[in-house]
């Protein structure tokens, strides 16, 4: 039975409403330490009590995540970035900064301009006394301007080395613990990923336009395609808010492969309805028959490496299926119920 010999317009509904719930969970994501910065804590366990676990972590603002595994639990703790962590990083921005006009400004010295050098240099011993004092280490008067980086580094490496030992000190004492890995992630590197992010998804859109522009040479098919991967990446995201997928570079991936995925399908279904002769309707059905066996086969694949990141404790995997399932899902939908609506109302208009 053709689905679209029938009202087209009843197809719409089900993945426009797929959308509006989506677009109510997606302020709901929570952003990973790969891009909020932080410590992540990491620990295999035989027994997790989740109380004491928040009653420990909860001083530091850290938020517990556990999940079962075949052998125990896996344990999660997300340590936000403190006050004092985001004095620390921005007096290495301002050091930075003004560590590279100073060197300026002494080469000028030598040949007899010197204004502000003083100054610069002033301004930077203020930088290390602040810094000293934040890592608990003695300060030292510096002789010269390779002295100053060389103080402040160890200034700031030593500051993250205690608080790193601090919550591994504090691990140690109150529970037993089969692995333990801690990580940092500073914000610098966040906002380094984010803008490498925004490029990626920009990139990766304007150069599938091109694309599937040149391939139909017309703006409706197009614009189509567009659409159906737009839609895609906005069903995972919903997905990630409301079942508490984090937005960690690994989320980041899978939501790129999406795009591949809703281009894969959607230029199946474009190129049937365009291109072929014959019954538009015709044609749309035979390319969800094949498009939902394409689909359903992935799905199938995703589903078992999903269950083995639940059931192992492996948050990577349990991150790229998780957003992967309901990209796919979502791609059926916005696929047959939009696009191809989409593309036969243009077809048989310019017919």
């Amino acid at each position: 039975m053709n689905i679209y010999n029938f009202d087209r317009r009843l197809l719409m509904i089900p993945p426009l409403l797929l959308i509006l719930v989506s677009l109510y969970f997606i302020p709901q994501i929570k952003m990973g330490v790969d891009f909020r910065g932080g410590t992540l804590i990491s620990m295999r366990m035989e027994d997790a009590d989740i109380q004491s676990l928040q009653a420990v972590y909860a001083p530091l603002g850290g938020e517990v995540t556990v999940s079962p595994i075949s052998e125990g639990y896996s344990v999660e703790v997300l340590i936000p970035l403190s006050e004092e962590d985001l004095r620390m990083e921005e007096l290495r921005e301002r050091f930075n900064s003004l560590f590279e006009e100073t060197v300026e400004l002494e080469i000028r010295s030598y040949t007899g301009e010197v204004a502000q050098l003083d100054e610069k240099k002033q301004e930077l011993k203020a930088i290390l006394r602040e810094a000293a004092a934040l890592s608990s280490s003695p300060y030292t008067q510096p002789q010269s301007l390779n002295e100053m980086e060389d103080l402040f580094l160890n200034y700031y490496n030593n500051y993250f080395k205690n608080k790193m030992r601090s919550i591994q000190s504090l691990t140690e004492r109150n529970f037993s613990y089969r692995s333990l890995s801690i990580e940092r992630v500073s914000p610098l590197l966040s906002a380094q990923f984010i803008s490498s992010v925004i490029n990626a998804a920009l990139i990766a859109t304007v150069l599938s336009s091109i694309i599937v522009f040149l391939f139909f040479r017309t703006l409706g098919p197009t614009l189509a395609v567009l659409i159906g991967a737009l839609s895609d990446i906005i069903f995972a995201l919903g997905a990630m808010g409301a079942f508490g997928i984090p937005f960690t570079l690994v989320s980041f991936a899978a939501l790129m492969m999406l795009v591949g995925y809703s281009l894969d399908t959607d230029i199946l279904l474009t190129s049937r309805v365009v291109k072929r002769g014959g019954d538009p309707k015709e044609n749309a059905y035979d390319a969800m028959k094949t498009g939902l066996t394409m689909s359903l086969t992935g799905l199938i694949a995703f589903v078992a490496i999903f269950l083995v990141g639940l059931v192992g404790g492996v948050s990577t995997y349990f991150e790229i299926a998780g957003v992967a399932i309901a990209g796919l899902v979502g791609d059926m939908f916005a696929t047959w119920g939009i696009n191809a609506v989409l593309l036969l109302w243009l077809k048989e208009g310019r017919k």
